[in-house]
């Protein structure tokens, strides 16, 4: 795809994190689609989830992308990866600068607004004044309505899907679970890559059954052989997506990462009041839910539609759970298109 080439800014200064600890100096890795063509362009901004990278249109294939709604022949689109992940931007695996070792375990805890202040730094970096559109499913929304109160008049137009304005007891208990797993490896905490490999894959393995449900399990892996008593069809796809996850990521990161989702909260700083903290958007913001996630329930994407000035809620049927936000690429396409159509901006 035109432009689709991973990228980096060396923010050389201290980045002060919302802990009152800093990071001496930050990288930032993203991806640009599309041709900048400076106060004429129409800029989409995509936040990502908790363990996907800045390539956008690899992970959300059908949405994002040529011959797809959100196309770099009509926007100019951004994607960063988080701040704290393992996939380019500064993280756990970084090297610090003073002491010229990775961070490992010293690595400070983050707050999805440390990671939203570092696309603003890369907004600035990049000449963008107006982000037509800010968009994120689960995690990446947490960004994007931090983003939106952060920059009320930088943000013009809102899409979130499978998220919440701050996270429930159930994902702090999800997540709480999750490090446990990792916790308990005895290689956690050891100076390298593969700390804590097998308990980020039970990690993952706990996930999964959040990211779906029991539906699409009994589904997809009810094993149609009555008489075996093992090596079941189920077990085997939570031991694979669990070896696939230790093969392409981090638990320094994730650890780190779950972490920060259990501290969003949009009313931190602003009152605390939750409703009163989303009456303050003021952006059209689209919103959809699934009907089957119970990761992040419809209970809580109407109560954005409820409390947000200007929202339009969408619920959509999914057998997928959670993982529908990435995989439900046709029906999104289907109420965003007209909602964009509806709620044009200027640029």
């Amino acid at each position: 795809m035109r432009n689709n080439q991973l990228k980096y800014f060396e923010y050389k200064q201290v980045f002060a994190l919302e802990s009152g600890l800093s990071l001496p100096a930050l990288t930032i890795a993203y991806h640009t689609y599309g041709e900048w063509k400076g106060s004429e362009s129409k800029v989409v901004w995509v936040c990502h989830a908790l363990t996907a990278s800045a390539d956008c249109a690899d992970w959300w294939k059908g949405l994002i992308g040529e011959d797809s709604l959100i196309n770099p022949d009509d926007y100019f689109i951004v994607c960063a990866n988080i701040l704290g992940s393992c996939y380019g931007t500064t993280g756990p695996l970084s090297k610090n600068p003073i002491t010229d070792t990775p961070y490992f375990s010293t690595f400070p805890n983050i707050t999805i607004r440390d990671m939203v202040q570092a696309h603003i730094l890369l907004r600035e970096h990049l000449g963008i004044k107006k982000i037509s559109l800010l968009m994120g499913g689960s995690m990446g929304g947490y960004q994007a309505l931090e983003w939106a109160l952060m920059e009320p008049f930088v943000i013009q137009r809102l899409f979130l899907i499978a998220t919440s304005p701050s996270e429930s007891a159930w994902g702090v208990a999800v997540h709480t679970a999750q490090r446990l797993a990792i916790e308990a490896d005895d290689s956690w905490k050891d100076a390298n890559e593969k700390a804590g490999a097998k308990g980020l894959k039970a990690a993952r393995a706990i996930g999964m059954l959040t990211y779906r449900n029991y539906g699409i399990f009994q589904q997809a892996q009810t094993d149609p052989d009555p008489e075996k008593i093992d090596d079941f069809r189920a077990a085997s796809y939570i031991n694979y997506q669990g070896e696939k996850l230790v093969n392409r990521f981090n638990a320094y990161s994730y650890w780190l990462l779950t972490k920060s989702m259990d501290s969003h909260h949009l009313g931190r700083g602003r009152g605390g009041n939750l409703i009163e903290t989303l009456n303050l958007v003021q952006q059209p913001v689209l919103i959809i839910g699934i009907d089957s996630d119970i990761l992040c329930p419809l209970d809580e994407q109407r109560f954005m539609q409820e409390h947000l000035p200007n929202a339009t809620l969408i619920e959509i049927g999914s057998t997928y759970g959670h993982d529908g936000f990435i995989i439900e690429t046709r029906q999104i396409t289907r109420h965003l298109g007209p909602w964009l159509e509806q709620n044009q901006t200027g640029g």
